[in-house]
């Protein structure tokens, strides 16, 4: 039953492949006589966003005719809009025994029983089409094109059950969709802005969302928590960081903060699409669309991710673009292009690129870039960015 005043979830219906406790011990026990597949965390994790709803409509791996049409229209079968192909890959020999129909055991690297998989398919794929359509490029140099050719050479699709899930990281920030769902009515939130990040919160993302909440009920901050590439924030930089913000800054009742589960894939404008529809799954009417929103390098133009939306009439969620924000010396205040008159001598630009080098250079966040409250919170890590240790699979 959908909650009265929010958005209808991507495809009409939250998912829910949870399995019932009462069901878990059997399923557990027979799993020890099926064919296993083990899975690294970011599998995982996109396993269990199925099952919780938060990648609605999907209920499991995509299928080849599914994975075309996402990769080639950006769309599933069906022709809704879904732009992030959700992928199981196996190498030849783990898929060689295997049968449309076949009941297969997903694990982790310590072999614990995560899922069951129904299996409806395996097939080919070609790396070189996925990365191009995907990404734009074959460039390995980019951490998207990087992964895919890292992957084993079949997928299989089909169906999950969420059997035994994971431990969350950040359990107090971790919210499922009916969750949130259930949180902004209470809340009274008719409408809801949704905002992704990857960074610790700078004055222009906090302008941004605060001219949002003179028109909208509520904002859901919403992190990325999962892989990243090397050298962006850790993950409970971020939390610390936003938390602290919040705190000090914000209205009560005005702000929930709450995490994504899942890896940054740095797809550019596709992965603006899918993030708006993650959002619109949790309940949000609305959601900020960044510059070079989920880019890396220079491989997307800088507004590549709002021009996008215009091929996605029927998302369901309205995206709100901003001009470029930055601080300017001359009006003491944060603005944007549209409404300060001065030259590019009294504007400091916001740069997530900028934040990261002046740290690892050892100078000081100053008061026109980030709140002396998360400046505070960044000081107190010898190091808050991401190592290439720790995004091992």
């Amino acid at each position: 039953m959908l909650l009265k005043g929010l958005p209808e979830p991507h495809g009409g219906r939250l998912v829910n492949r949870i399995v019932e406790e009462s069901k878990r011990a059997k399923l557990v026990a027979e799993a020890e006589e099926l064919p296993k597949i083990e899975i690294v965390n970011e599998l995982a994790t996109d396993v269990e966003n199925i099952a919780k709803g938060v990648f609605s409509p999907l209920e499991g791996f995509l299928t080849q005719d599914d994975y075309l049409n996402v990769l080639h229209e950006g769309r599933l079968s069906n022709d809704l809009p879904w732009t992030i192909p959700i992928l199981l890959d196996a190498s030849m020999d783990e898929a060689k025994n295997l049968r449309e129909g076949d009941q297969v055991a997903l694990t982790d690297t310590n072999d614990g029983f995560l899922a069951l998989m129904h299996l409806e398919e395996s097939y080919s794929f070609d790396k070189d089409e996925l990365a191009r359509h995907l990404f734009g490029t074959n460039d390995a140099d980019h951490p998207g094109v990087a992964k895919i050719y890292q992957m084993k050479d079949v997928l299989l699709g089909g169906k999950i059950d969420l059997v035994n899930g994971m431990a969350s990281p950040f359990p107090s920030y971790d919210f499922s969709p009916a969750e949130t769902r259930k949180l902004f009515e209470e809340k009274g939130w008719r409408t809801t802005v949704g905002f992704q990040t990857r960074n610790i919160p700078h004055l222009g993302h906090e302008y941004l969302q605060k001219v949002c909440l003179n028109f909208f009920d509520g904002l859901f901050i919403n992190p990325v928590v999962g892989r990243k590439k090397e050298g962006d924030f850790k993950d409970q930089v971020i939390l610390e960081a936003y938390q602290a913000l919040i705190d000090g800054y914000y209205a009560p009742n005005k702000v929930f903060l709450g995490i994504l589960k899942t890896e940054m894939r740095y797809a550019g404008p596709k992965e603006a699409v899918f993030h708006a529809i993650v959002r619109k799954n949790f309940g949000c009417t609305h959601f900020i669309v960044g510059r070079d929103h989920a880019g890396v390098g220079n491989y997307y133009p800088p507004y590549a991710a709002h021009e996008v939306f215009k091929e996605f009439p029927d998302l369901g969620i309205t995206p709100l673009f901003f001009p470029s924000v930055f601080y300017c010396t001359q009006c003491s205040s944060v603005t944007n292009e549209c409404a300060c008159p001065h030259d590019q001598t009294c504007i400091i630009q916001f740069s997530g690129t900028k934040i990261r080098e002046m740290l690892k250079n050892g100078e000081m966040l100053s008061k026109g870039l980030v709140r002396p409250e998360v400046a505070k919170v960044i000081a107190r890590w010898k190091n808050p960015f991401v190592e290439a240790s720790q995004n091992s699979a």
